[in-house]
């Protein structure tokens, strides 16, 4: 019974505080945050008789929350902050803004030098690939329309890079030549036209990853030669090694074209004949003289 009364004081002093903050025009929700009430029943109690603030009552309370939210929203306030200040829901603040654009991140003076320095590097990144391009362009313009002869010539330096040759200790005399390049099997196969070599005389076969698409490489590579696939060979698959991490993956692997030319020994004894005449006009060019 000694409790009572502080009791009793205690929850008139409670009452007060409630009825003086209803008086200032706050809502139920803010009341109970702000005294930490979270008992309705006791909440209704220290509110009892006192009527709710004219906002409460009028048709547009809510249309009016809903501007005041979305101009804080503009404001680029969480909702957290928005529910502080107006005393609403969460759910039904991301109703009013949801269509607004999200805040963004305010960052720390560490972050915010990161960015800065990331942007300037991406713009200096920007440049160059402009100036890339800008030479690319202008040295592709300095070839123009080739030649028979500089075809004749850029096919020979072409296979003697990337073609099969002759050894001493191993004469075979065969043409048989491996790329993965588009641009470059292009370059060999116009270079083959102009020879006179026919498609029929050509034997084709894929080369590739057993993991990648084989018939999608098969299926390029024979568009790219001009033939159907069905001409081309058994294709060679590369086994896969599980220590091994694989960067040529993806839709732009397919492998490598094989091209080897029927009964080719006389033709290779003309490309070795070509590049050596290729060879002796680069050493006169550099003042060596004939070679011996």
């Amino acid at each position: 019974m000694t409790n009572a009364p502080s009791r009793y004081a205690d929850f008139e002093s409670l009452r007060e505080q409630a009825v003086a903050l209803r008086r200032e025009g706050l809502s139920r929700r803010r009341i109970r945050d702000r005294l930490r009430v979270h008992n309705n029943d006791l909440l209704n109690r220290l509110l009892e008789g006192e009527p709710p603030p004219e906002w409460t009552k009028r048709p547009n309370a809510k249309d009016d929350l809903r501007a005041k939210a979305r101009e804080l929203r503009l404001q680029g306030m969480t909702y957290d902050r928005i529910q502080v200040e107006l005393g609403c829901s969460k759910s039904s603040i991301s109703l009013w803004v949801r269509d607004l654009p999200k805040p963004e991140r305010s960052r720390t003076a560490v972050e915010q030098a990161r960015l800065a320095g990331r942007k300037r590097w991406e713009h200096e990144l920007a440049l160059r690939d402009t100036a890339r391009q800008r030479t690319k362009a202008a040295a592709k313009a300095e070839v123009g329309a080739l030649t028979d002869r500089e075809l004749l010539l850029v096919g020979a330096a072409l296979y003697w890079a990337e073609g099969a040759k002759d050894k001493a200790y191993d004469r075979r005399e065969t043409v048989a030549f491996v790329n993965s390049d588009p641009g470059v099997v292009e370059v060999y196969l116009a270079w083959l036209d102009l020879l006179g070599i026919a498609r029929d005389d050509l034997r084709f076969r894929v080369m590739i990853h057993e993991t990648a698409d084989v018939a999608a490489a098969e299926s390029y590579w024979a568009g790219l030669a001009g033939v159907d696939v069905s001409v081309f060979q058994r294709t060679t698959l590369k086994k896969h090694n599980p220590k091994t991490v694989r960067k040529n993956v993806g839709d732009e692997y397919r492998g490598c074209l094989v091209i080897r030319v029927s009964r080719g020994a006389e033709l290779y004894r003309r490309i070795e004949g070509w590049w050596s005449g290729i060879v002796e006009q680069g050493q006169l060019a550099l003042g060596y003289g004939l070679t011996q």
